[in-house]
Parts: C-alpha cells; structure tokens; sequence
C-alpha cells in the first residue's frame, strides 16, 4: 500500500494532505473536547481518495467527464 504514496499522478504525489488539518483539528476539538493525532491528516486524505476514485468512476459510467455530488456514494 505504501507504495502508492511514492507515484506520481498528473503532478500530485499520491501522498499529499488534501485536507485543512487545522479545521478537522477544531471540528473534532469543539465536537468532542478531544485531541487528535498528526496520523488522522493522512488516514483522512487517503479516505477521500477513495471517495473520490469512485465519484470519477460513477462519472465515467455517466459518460460525463464532471464528477457532480451525486456521483459521492
């Protein structure tokens, strides 16, 4: 799995944050008065990696080339 962190698509490193730490920091802070971990950045980027990969799939299907809300499962 590591691996996948090491390629490169379209200029993006596969393991690159795609997401604000600071406000999944305050959310789970305000929500829960807990801490959270440096590891949560990137389990969460790679979940929405994931959710992403199937809202493109459910676009091709489509046979539309924009990902729109309703492609999210």
């Amino acid at each position: 799995m590591h691996d996948i962190f090491l390629k490169k698509k379209k200029g993006i490193k596969m393991s690159e944050i795609l997401i604000v730490s600071s406000k999944v920091k305050s959310y789970i802070k305000s929500k829960g008065d807990m801490n959270t971990a440096a590891s949560v950045s990137e389990a969460l980027s790679d979940k929405i990696r994931e959710v992403c990969d199937k809202a493109m799939e459910n676009a091709k299907k489509a046979k539309r080339k924009t990902v729109r809300d309703t492609d999210i499962e």
